[in-house]
């Protein structure tokens, strides 16, 4: 199960409200690449795949997961912070072993 903060699901649907045309939903998948291996991607989406897994939330935001990275993305969760040094979407992934230094990303 994928987990996203009430703020963070205030910051996606505001964001999305600013798109012309409107996304459907928000894909979020792990992808290779980054110093540790995998790197975490957001983007909106219009499309959703077959295998796709849906996640409905609060205000109707649709969050698509494609299969395979619903291996990395189960107990999940993503929120939004906004701190001194800058404002972002942060993952806790209980399933994470390591990091890299920059903290982008991260190897099971």
């Amino acid at each position: 199960m994928l987990n996203l903060s009430e703020k963070a699901v205030s910051k996606v649907t505001e964001i999305m409200g600013q798109q012309d045309p409107q996304p459907n939903a928000l894909r979020i998948s792990v992808v290779g690449g980054g110093c540790s291996g995998f790197q975490y991607s957001m983007a909106f989406e219009n499309e959703q795949m077959p295998l796709d897994k849906i996640y409905k939330f609060d205000g109707g935001l649709k969050v698509v997961v494609d299969q395979a990275s619903m291996l990395y993305l189960d107990n999940v969760n993503v929120d939004y912070v906004e701190t001194m040094e800058g404002a972002g979407f942060k993952f806790d992934n209980p399933n994470v072993k390591s990091t890299c230094g920059c903290g982008s990303s991260f190897s099971t």
